[in-house]
């Protein structure tokens, strides 16, 4: 099996939850939004953000700035909040020096997640980084991993492991794919059915540690 490993990115390499929290704190606050008004928005916004997503919340608030500033807005605020713990910076770079391929692969559009990767440092840690907006289709299908591992120099027909948080997005989705799985599981418990993960772990740098144990 060749040495790839495909990383998840938000709340495996790092937390999307809390900036995103906080961003709808503030833009409640800003436009004086109610609290189911505030509950609504982190819904909307938690199952997917994207551009299209502003345009709603535009129309549905009555705001008067324009969806593509309100949405250039929350990719600056978003960029700026997520960060990356220096241990798993550096877990990502021993894996590059011990031979692995590391490639991030991450559903969303490539403005918001580039945006993301580069300002919390992961962009000069990892081979590449896969948006599935540049991809065309999304976890968990096949042709998300494929795109994947094309953009690292790898060919996904030889191996290799998906380490996400995902139950569906990265675990059945990596399974499905050919792959070996780790689980984030932040200490929940695997919901069961098929397709479980080889291995879980609380943590990514756990996840990493027990790659540098593989051959």
């Amino acid at each position: 099996m060749q040495r790839l490993a495909i990383f998840d990115l938000d709340n495996t390499l790092v937390d999307r939850q809390g900036p995103l929290t906080d961003w709808v704190s503030a833009f409640s606050s800003q436009n004086a939004l109610s609290d189911l008004d505030r509950a609504d928005l982190l819904q909307l916004v938690h199952a997917r953000a994207h551009p299209s997503a502003f345009e709603t919340i535009r129309a549905q608030y009555g705001l008067t700035p324009s969806a593509e500033a309100l949405w250039r807005d929350y990719c600056v605020y978003m960029a700026r909040s997520v960060t990356c713990p220096a241990d798993v910076l550096e877990g990502l770079s021993t894996l590059r020096r011990t031979g692995w391929k590391v490639v991030v692969a991450t559903n969303g559009t490539t403005e918001i997640q580039t945006a993301k990767v580069t300002m919390s440092g992961i962009v000069d840690h990892v081979d590449a980084v896969c948006a599935s907006e540049a991809v065309g289709v999304r976890k968990p299908e096949v042709g998300m991993f494929e795109g994947a591992a094309a953009a690292c120099g790898a060919d996904l027909a030889l191996g290799g492991w998906v380490i996400g948080d995902g139950v569906d997005t990265d675990i059945r989705g990596g399974r499905a794919a050919g792959l070996r799985t780790i689980w984030i599981s932040g200490s929940r418990t695997w919901p069961g059915g098929d397709a479980e993960p080889d291995h879980a772990t609380t943590d990514v740098c756990q996840a990493i540690d027990l790659l540098l144990t593989v051959s």
